[in-house]
């Protein structure tokens, strides 16, 4: 019951109601990533969607996925012929909010004391 509340009411936890209906009727899966991802593309028209697997996070789509999703190009990942470069990285999600992310010298998160500007700073005094 639970869960069919979440699929009338929310599209953060997965596809909604409305989404699983378009699916049903217009949709004809064209693959599946790494991380369980399905892409769908319309039967009749070019539109191009993913139903995530898990939580709804643009950053969890790969960059091969990616480019097909927004029409930068027409062949699937599986057809491509991209040739990674020696380059390129691994796909990696958005680390922001987790342990992982990024916290530059002095953040307040890291838990070390910033230095006190010495010199580099001379208050203002308002003149009279």
């Amino acid at each position: 019951m639970s869960s069919l509340i979440k699929q009338l009411f929310t599209w953060w936890d997965g596809q909604s109601a409305g989404t699983r209906l378009w699916t049903w009727r217009k949709g004809v899966r064209v693959g599946t990533d790494s991380n369980g991802n399905i892409y769908y593309r319309e039967r009749k028209r070019d539109r191009r969607w993913v139903i995530y697997n898990g939580d709804v996070e643009a950053s969890r789509i790969p960059p091969e996925w990616h480019i097909w999703l927004h029409h930068t190009v027409d062949e699937l990942p599986g057809e491509a012929t991209h040739k990674h470069k020696k380059y390129e990285r691994a796909h990696l999600p958005n680390q922001t909010g987790t342990p992982n992310a990024y916290r530059p010298k002095g953040s307040i998160l890291t838990g070390a004391v910033k230095p006190k500007a010495a010199g580099a700073y001379e208050a203002w005094k308002p003149e009279g």
